[in-house]
């Protein structure tokens, strides 16, 4: 009877310690996928950012060289009035 108590007792004990390392392993792998998607999401708006600034750079130098062209265009017309 003694036995059939200690092995109760130890399977208990073994299976209690194998959850609590399962629940860490657990724990700690959702720390790491938590981790990996925040990099992974930081990283996805830093290029997203830098898109941006690119095509409103580029935008921006398109809408000044249209002005200029809009503005010689402007002169012409206004030189070929006068004659």
């Amino acid at each position: 009877m003694k036995k059939t108590i200690l092995s109760l007792t130890f399977i208990t004990l073994l299976l209690t310690s194998c959850k609590e390392k399962t629940q860490e392993v657990a724990a700690e792998a959702a720390n790491a996928v938590a981790s990996e998607l925040k990099e992974a999401v930081d990283s996805t708006a830093s290029k997203a950012e830098e898109a941006i600034d690119s095509a409103t750079s580029k935008a921006a130098n398109a809408v000044e060289a249209s002005a200029a062209k809009l503005e010689e265009a402007a002169k012409k017309a206004k030189e070929e009035a006068k004659k």
